[in-house]
């Protein structure tokens, strides 16, 4: 699969654009268990060219998490070109643009998802976004408004016909936010459309590497998408590249080496910011992390790890686990 001139191999899996997780520390150790490419939070337009310091700093990459893209958002044409070219200066190898954040803040707005309700505007920025940079340009966005308009179909064609390089699809509608199940059948059927030469992403409910496999086996996709999934579980990508190229599920390690990532989080982030924000920013990873998920009784100590507000603190409760719960930490 490639975007542009960028080859991203066979099967390529992504890691989803997130406020507030996929932040440069989230990404490179997304990266470095094998994601083929990475997308920054989404920045706001209107945010960037009014140099907003802390939507600038979300335009910082590095060369180690390469390829990576910048995602913008926004419902003015003019904002979006000025914000477009100030994120190009900062050398994504990828411009991607929201047009499916479902949250009402945006969607509210008329930005994000809120652009499926106004399909000229959706196109005209996307036409006038791929104009003004010289780096490739792809959209991201849902299958409609709600179930009454899934106009993904057509849609795409339109968006193809803007210029973009490629199209990421996420198999809900913005009415459905992220309740339900994500329905692929529409993915399946952009992707199958003879008519689409440009790769197709899909987003959804891939939680796990048999349900990435299945997605492109069953749907055709180009690439897929990880978004929630992959919040506290930064090592789904090894396990879903592993499952791709091998056939078979890659062994468990040992409760321990799942244990030192996300300690290894911890200290990223609290690295980044400082110890208290740094705590409080982490708090979603462990509070998703499927790592104790199963453990009877667990509740005290997560409801004890969410309030600890020191890294001793925290990592004491952490260290206590395996102990308290039995839980062999050998491989």
């Amino acid at each position: 699969m490639r975007i542009g001139n960028i080859d991203l191999g066979e099967r390529p899996v992504f890691l989803a654009p997130m406020e507030d997780v996929t932040d440069i520390a989230f990404r490179l150790m997304c990266k470095k268990f094998g994601a083929d490419m990475v997308y920054t939070e989404f920045v706001s337009s209107d945010a960037l060219i009014r140099n907003v310091n802390k939507t600038t700093q979300k335009l910082t990459v590095s060369d180690e998490e390469r390829p990576v893209a910048i995602q913008i958002y926004g419902k003015e044409t003019g904002a979006m070109i000025e914000a477009a070219r100030i994120c190009e200066q900062a050398k994504p190898d990828i411009l991607d643009i929201n047009f499916g954040c479902p949250v009402k803040k945006v969607a509210g707005k008329g930005a994000g998802a809120g652009m499926l309700r106004n399909v000229p505007l959706m196109l005209e920025i996307t036409r006038a976004v791929v104009k003004a940079v010289h780096i490739p340009v792809t959209v991201k966005t849902r299958l409609g408004w709600d179930a009454d308009s899934r106009i993904i179909a057509d849609l795409a064609e339109q968006l193809q016909d803007c210029g973009i390089a490629a199209l990421s699809i996420h198999g809900r509608t913005r009415a459905q936010m992220y309740t339900g199940q994500a329905d692929w059948t529409l993915i399946g059927e952009v992707r199958n459309n003879p008519r689409i030469h440009i790769p197709i992403i899909g987003n959804g409910d891939i939680t796990s590497a048999e349900r990435a496999k299945e997605c492109f086996d069953k749907y055709g996709v180009d690439g897929v998408m990880v978004g929630r999934g992959s919040i506290g579980r930064p090592w789904i990508f090894r396990e879903i590249k592993h499952f791709l190229t091998e056939g078979e599920l890659l062994p468990p390690e040992a409760f321990s080496w799942y244990l030192d990532i996300l300690k290894q989080q911890v200290m990223q982030s609290v690295e980044r910011l400082d110890e208290r924000r740094g705590i409080l920013h982490i708090r979603r990873h462990l509070a998703a992390t499927p790592l104790f998920k199963g453990i009877s009784d667990f509740k005290p100590v997560r409801v004890a790890m969410l309030r600890a507000a020191t890294v001793k603190e925290l990592f004491d409760i952490m260290d206590s686990i395996p102990v308290r719960f039995d839980i062999s930490v050998s491989a």
